[in-house]
């Protein structure tokens, strides 16, 4: 990420309210979390799903990622990554606007 694939910027332990996210794109508003193992067990669920509505409240998305799968496959992560934060063209017009042919 520190090669701002796709010209976006990534901060890395990123503060945010109450909060310190592991990745965060601000051109996106997307929070990206590295998840652990440990963020399967005790309370760790719940406390990350009121960390994920809290960030949705200041419009900022949250992509969480298990730590396995960027073990596993890194170039398949960074592509999701990619695709999450890629802004999206406006719609097409679903009518051809007319050509205007002036004759001065």
């Amino acid at each position: 990420m520190r090669t701002r694939p796709a010209s976006l910027r990534f901060r890395r332990q990123h503060p945010i309210g109450p909060y310190v996210l592991d990745f965060y794109c601000p051109s996106a508003k997307l929070a990206i979390e590295i998840d652990g193992m440990a963020h399967d067990m005790g309370h760790n669920p719940a406390r990350d799903g009121m960390r994920d509505g809290w960030l949705a409240q200041q419009g900022v998305e949250t992509l969480r990622i298990p730590a396995r799968q960027v073990m596993a496959d890194f170039d398949a992560v960074v592509r999701q990554i990619l695709q999450r934060c890629a802004i999206s063209p406006p719609p097409a017009s679903p009518v051809p606007l007319p050509i205007c042919n002036r004759e001065d």
